[in-house]
């Protein structure tokens, strides 16, 4: 017999996770019983017998990672959690008591409070290591988790001290595989022979709508194999010594990402509704669930039964097997400590999301310069300054680096690569989506990533980075080419409706920069975060670098808007609101005004939602109510500017599609220059009956 040979009790532990899930469902009268069912002995047999997890402390960074890509079948992962006793505390927070998942969690399955949501929640239920629930996120993040690890231990790895030889693990199914992030994410994947990730494909052959023969009867495992990943077939996911065999087969491999495919049967045990799509996205109903239980061998009438002995058999294996190695792990990181003093306190530093010292002394200064340069080159300049003092602030762009300024050009930066997996500068191809799912998985593994491309390429991407923001994830994204100023390229390149979209965003702090300094000052606000992604929305166009003996201080970036230009005494009569790009034409309409005699004031808004979180007072200080006359600026849609101009403001905005032209004919044909922003002002004067010329 082998290690692995089921026995009666792992048989019993696996019908135990699979009558939880149906009990969970069936309570909430909401979920999926049907995956849980037929992938419980497959999770089992991963669990029990591979996987290295601590249940004392689930943030130990070499544990072993799983993400449950299936999210809809959290119920699995729920039980899992409870019967593995998965503590609620861990190293980084350790002020939550009791278990991760209780009984009373699971009995209170999709209700408010519970740590058992719908989808796996990632910060709010310890042990889930990603939030999951659009299809093929999870698998995709799990390729920045296992980039993560090789990075870390190239980086951090020292002859006799083995700190970072985690595996990655993702339980996938058939909607994550037809969705095209995976396709993208496995590419990527397979190029950078990951061998330290593993993909489990539960192939049940069943999505909502019936068997995937409507619409999925593609070769998986031959797409796959031409990505360059191993593929292994297990042929019936109750044959847990098969699963083993391939898993054993995973680990003795190192040279490229392995795909298990896993055939079972959805609601397997359920007799009318096993391998149906009744199984997947509803209760069983209170008949199928007994008789789901009969067929397992347990009591029909119990619910949330978990027999003597199975908890115990947890602790005695994934238990005992985690802890050990932690407490083994633990005792090498301290000598590693005492021999390699400035890299341990690197890793400590990324673990807790904090700044190195001296993160910020290579800053560039830029100078006053009427012709000035583009907010996407000074970005550049900031990043590399900051890179080369962070070894962790890497990532890169999809295929379009020397666009955005994103290259870390650093001595030591380099390229990742199969051949050098220690290198800060990353080549996502053009893999939008796939590039914010990985830079998700790379922070939920302590590294801080950057993420770069086109601002309107961003509505390929929308998915990932939304799970950043839900997460709290401190990504750092670089979105150029800002408005329809970038030019020939055209309306399908000249972002309108984007800017609005990451502001409606919750939790995302989107930046519009003016020039240079503010670039800076940007950048200053983006490192400080600790529990928040961020975007750098950037000009292609070269912007004045305005003087700030002459106008405020960029500092003012720090508070989300600010007093760029003002009259000399009391109130102003006109405010002249803008972000980014078009600033410059509200301070030149500015200095013309101030020749007529027209006090006006120019307020840069880089960040709206940094403004709103300023206390009233400040928000007054800024927008006095008592001035009417105002005109937003901005050349991206409308959206929003109402709140800040009021009912009879002036919203210079774009309300179509760009052009295809050069980039001052397009600014110029959608009267976005001087002229027009000096008429509007004159048109507020006039309408609220303000100070006009003299």
């Amino acid at each position: 017999m082998t290690a692995h040979t089921q026995t009666d009790l792992d048989l019993q532990c696996i019908n135990t996770l699979r009558t939880l899930a149906i009990d969970q469902v069936q309570k909430a009268n909401s979920g999926h019983p049907g995956t849980p069912m037929g992938a419980a002995p497959t999770a089992y047999c991963l669990w029990q017998h591979f996987l290295r997890f601590d249940p004392e402390d689930a943030a130990w960074p070499d544990r072993d990672r799983f993400v449950l890509s299936v999210g809809h079948a959290s119920a699995l992962l729920y039980g899992l959690l409870h019967l593995c006793g998965i503590k609620s505390a861990t190293s980084l927070d350790p002020t939550r008591e009791g278990l991760a998942v209780t009984m009373a969690d699971l009995q209170r399955f999709r209700q408010a409070g519970s740590r058992c949501t719908g989808h796996p929640e990632h910060g709010w239920t310890t042990g889930v290591e990603t939030t999951t629930g659009p299809l093929g996120q999870g698998v995709a993040t799990s390729v920045g988790m296992a980039i993560a690890q090789a990075w870390l231990a190239a980086t951090y790895n020292r002859p006799g001290f083995t700190l970072f030889d985690h595996r990655v693990f993702a339980l996938a199914g058939d909607g994550d595989m037809m969705e095209g992030l995976s396709a993208e994410a496995a590419s990527l994947a397979g190029h950078l022979k990951l061998g330290r990730l593993c993909w489990i494909y539960d192939c049940n052959q069943i999505s909502i709508e019936g068997s995937t023969d409507l619409t999925f009867t593609e070769n998986v495992g031959a797409r796959f194999t031409a990505c360059g990943w191993q593929v292994l077939q297990v042929l019936d996911a109750n044959d847990i010594e098969a699963a083993a065999l391939a898993l054993k087969t995973f680990e003795a491999s190192r040279d490229r990402p392995t795909l298990v495919i896993v055939h079972s049967h959805i609601g397997f045990g359920a007799p009318h509704k096993q391998d149906s799509a009744a199984a997947h996205g509803e209760p069983l109903g209170v008949d199928e669930a007994r008789a789901a239980k009969q067929f397992y061998g347990f009591d029909p009438d119990a619910s949330f039964a978990v027999p003597d002995g199975v908890r115990e058999h947890f602790s005695a294996h994934f238990g005992l097997r985690g802890a050990g190695a932690h407490e083994v792990w633990r005792a090498r990181f301290a000598a590693y400590r005492a021999e390699y003093p400035e890299l341990a306190a690197q890793i400590d530093q990324m673990q807790r999301r904090e700044l190195p010292d001296a993160w910020d002394t290579l800053l560039p200064v830029f100078e006053p310069d009427a012709k000035g340069r583009s907010t996407r080159d000074a970005s550049g300049q900031v990043l590399n300054a900051i890179a080369a003092r962070m070894p962790w602030l890497l990532g890169g762009a999809a295929d379009l680096a020397p666009s955005t300024k994103t290259t870390l050009a650093y001595d030591f930066a380099g390229d990742f690569e199969p051949p050098s997996p220690g290198g800060h500068n990353f080549h996502f191809g053009i893999r939008e989506h796939a590039m914010c799912a990985v830079a998700n998985g790379m922070a939920l593994s302590g590294l801080r990533p950057f993420a770069a491309s086109f601002f309107v390429f961003t509505d390929y991407a929308r998915g990932a980075i939304r799970l950043a923001a839900m997460m709290g994830l401190p990504v750092i994204y670089v979105w150029t080419h800002d408005s329809i100023a970038m030019g020939e390229d055209g309306p399908t390149h000249q972002p309108i409706e984007q800017l609005a979209s990451f502001r409606a965003m919750p939790g995302m702090v989107t930046l519009r920069p003016a020039d240079a300094n503010e670039v800076i000052e940007a950048w200053r606000v983006v490192m400080a975060l600790r529990d928040q992604p961020a975007s750098l929305v950037l000009s292609r166009q070269a912007l004045p670098t305005l003087d700030r003996s002459r106008y405020a201080s960029a500092k003012g970036v720090a508070r989300g808007a600010y007093v760029l230009a003002d009259g000399d005494d009391g109130p102003p009569d006109v405010l002249l609101l803008s972000s980014g790009s078009e600033v410059a034409l509200c301070i030149a309409a500015y200095e013309q005004l101030k020749l007529e005699g027209v006090k006006a004031r120019v307020v840069s808004m880089p960040s709206w939602d940094m403004f709103e979180r300023q206390d009233a007072a400040y928000r007054e200080h800024v927008l006095p109510e008592a001035v009417a006359a105002r005109v937003s600026v901005e050349a991206a849609s409308a959206l929003g500017w109402d709140r800040y101009v009021g009912p009879h403001g002036e919203v210079m905005a774009m309300r179509s599609f760009g052009l295809s032209a050069p980039g001052e004919v397009v600014q110029q044909h959608f009267g976005f220059d001087v002229a027009h922003v000096l008429a509007a002002a004159l048109r507020q004067l006039a309408l609220h009956g303000a100070q006009g010329p003299a």
